[in-house]
């Protein structure tokens, strides 16, 4: 090496440690949460819109949290038409299935039609997805009527059931909103999509054997959610009274239905087919029950239910509720289940017409429509995807075919509510079993099972839960598993080798790269965790060290690559401290590259970098292994 490149490779050093050494703090935990509320709430930060006018910015604050106020500026009268139809096309689709979730739900029909109401119109303003369709969800239903029903007896007092559902419904939108602001997305990231599919699953099985009470015409069944205990009440009651004109009535338009979305997706102008095939059913099915007078000889129908405006429900919030605590906690599962689905059709939607969808923005509107629902008699909301696909068939264009759709069910709430009276409810449990083919996806679970075995551990894991145990046990299984692979993932004590790959100075991992060039008397070593903590702490010191005891070669220094170490604890630092020591007692250097922000951080505020020198930290492992080749004898 000639003394000219020696004096540039020295000065890179010296420049690299210096970019190391006198980076800036990075900003503490409370600092990040008042900067996420800040871009969300107060978007204005650069200099130039500074200077704008107090209105001006005050408009702009009002346009990111009311996104209509961008796309109305730009909407056309031409695209009306098409969101008229498809709004239309929608509440024809929303109106039975809003009815039979609400029954799923253990609240009576007018219910389910007010969360069809009041949702989608703030949606409407608040939101960044132009195709999502907004309203009471069969998974959603099957939470609330499974989780509250343990705290309260439907049956026996419907009141305080409702004032109970409400105010979970309060806590739901309140936990979505907040993960909006403080940008806390990430948490219903732990429900990971493989939970997710197993979880969808269970549950459209739970809600398909949920509906078979009214598909017999039983009137007593179990409120447990296992499908040991729902096939024990089914079995017992057809051992004592049930009707089969429920049954034959149930299948006959089950039947109706599916072979309307089969000609549905293989004829595309007649998407309409399907999407009215609900309607129509309850229609031909209520005038058959009311001309035969069907309700006579068992056949169960839903009679009087109340109709009109959504009556405020504010005074019902139960916030002295013995079973606050209770409530707290299923709002929260209910949120993280309601934003996963609607965020996860939003996007998937959005992608196809080409557009991004803010998942922030998706969440504070979600949670701002679920606090206004709890106070107007609406149970939690969210995205369906079975609707938004309707949607988009019809051809919508913009939020305003839910601001349609919601009119629509507005109006039918007002004159329709007497006419179907005679409506069977065995007609609404083949409306929502017709919706739950499509929350069974065989071919993902299998993709799954071939990607990644862990994966679909969570899978089966949400899956048998939900079906033999319950929806939170469900739940709560793929979230273990989830999380506990992410905490191992993210703390495990793998280490690898590095070496020079041939005519570069990349380093590669000698195991993948059997090619790669060993670097004489000099090891590099990469640390793989994430984190370098007390979980970790000890093993990395073991497999570290075990480099000093082999007598294949010689070493004169060791280098950690500790790019991929994104924070370290005292227990890291104590861990550092004692190979140091060891690797000084054995005559060997330590060079520490590519310390991360927060890492460099600690190692300076610990102490360690003022113990070891400040020559011994490194921008890059090529430096430091120059740097040591270059001069064997002096401190890395």
């Amino acid at each position: 090496m000639t003394s000219s490149n020696y004096v540039a490779e020295h000065s890179f050093s010296v420049e690299g440690k210096s970019w190391v050494l006198n980076s800036p703090d990075p900003p503490g935990f409370l600092q990040q949460i008042l900067h996420s509320i800040k871009n969300n709430v107060f978007p204005i930060t650069s200099d130039s819109q500074k200077k704008h006018s107090p209105s001006a910015r005050v408009l702009a604050l009002l346009t990111t949290i009311f996104p209509v106020l961008t796309w109305a500026r730009n909407y056309k009268p031409s695209k009306f038409k098409k969101d008229l139809i498809s709004g239309l096309t929608l509440a024809s689709l929303s109106i039975p299935q809003s009815i039979g979730y609400a029954g799923l739900a253990n609240l009576d029909p007018q219910y389910g039609l007010y969360g069809s109401v009041v949702p989608p119109l703030i949606y409407s303003v608040m939101g960044t997805s132009q195709e999502l369709a907004i309203g009471p969800v069969a998974v959603v239903s099957l939470l609330i009527s499974s989780m509250i029903s343990k705290l309260v007896d439907p049956a026996a007092d419907p009141v305080s059931y409702r004032k109970l559902v409400f105010t979970a419904t309060f806590f739901a939108g309140t936990f979505q909103a907040l993960f909006g602001i403080l940008r806390l997305g990430f948490l219903i990231d732990f429900l990971s999509h493989a939970a997710i599919v197993g979880f969808m699953a269970g549950a459209a099985i739970v809600i398909g054997l949920q509906q078979l009470k009214s598909l017999l015409g039983i009137s007593h069944f179990t409120t447990k959610t296992d499908v040991v205990s729902v096939l024990e009440a089914v079995v017992n009651s057809l051992r004592t009274s049930w009707y089969p004109l429920n049954f034959v009535l149930g299948c006959s338009f089950l039947i109706f239905i599916l072979i309307t979305r089969f000609i549905g997706k293989k004829k595309k102008k007649l998407f309409w087919l399907p999407a009215i095939s609900p309607v129509i059913s309850v229609i031909i099915s209520t005038l058959i029950v009311y001309l035969t007078r069907a309700d006579e000889h068992g056949v169960k129908i839903i009679k009087h239910f109340k109709g009109g405006l959504n009556p405020s429900s504010l005074n019902q919030l139960e916030f002295n509720s013995p079973h606050l605590g209770e409530l707290a906690k299923i709002g929260f599962i209910c949120a993280t289940i309601a934003l996963t689905e609607a965020v996860a059709v939003g996007r998937s939607f959005a992608s196809i017409k080409g557009y991004n969808l803010d998942g922030n923005k998706e969440m504070l509107a979600m949670g701002f429509m679920n606090i206004a629902g709890s106070m107007s008699s609406c149970y939690v909301a969210t995205g369906s995807f079975s609707r938004t696909a309707v949607n988009v068939s019809a051809g919508c264009e913009s939020a305003v075919s839910n601001i349609v759709m919601a009119i629509t069910v507005f109006i039918s709430l007002q004159v329709m509510t007497k006419l179907l009276y005679y409506t069977p409810l065995a007609i609404l449990a083949s409306i929502i079993l017709s919706a739950l083919p499509g929350l069974i996806d065989y071919n993902e679970a299998y993709h799954i099972w071939k990607v990644d075995k862990m994966d679909f551990l969570a899978c089966a894991g949400a899956f048998f839960g939900v079906l033999f145990a319950s929806v939170e046990i469900g739940l709560l299984v793929a979230v273990g598993i989830s999380f506990g692979r992410l905490i191992l993932n993210s703390i495990r004590s793998d280490v690898e080798e590095l070496g020079r790959l041939p005519g570069s100075d990349i380093f590669c991992d000698k195991a993948q790269y059997p090619g790669v060039l060993h670097v004489s008397g000099v090891r590099v070593i990469r640390l793989n965790s994430g984190s370098f903590c007390f979980a970790n702490a000890n093993p990395i010191k073991e497999r570290i060290t075990s480099y000093l005891t082999e007598k294949e070669q010689a070493t004169i220094g060791i280098i950690l690559d500790m790019s991929n170490v994104m924070s370290i604890d005292s227990s890291g630092l104590v861990a550092l401290e004692e190979i140091h020591k060891k690797m000084v007692s054995r005559n060997v250097h330590l060079a520490i590259a590519n310390p991360r922000w927060k890492v460099i951080h600690k190692l300076k505020i610990g102490g360690f970098v003022e113990k070891v020198g400040s020559d011994c930290i490194f921008l890059t492992v090529n430096e430091a292994v120059d740097v040591c080749l270059s001069s064997k004898s002096a401190t890395c």
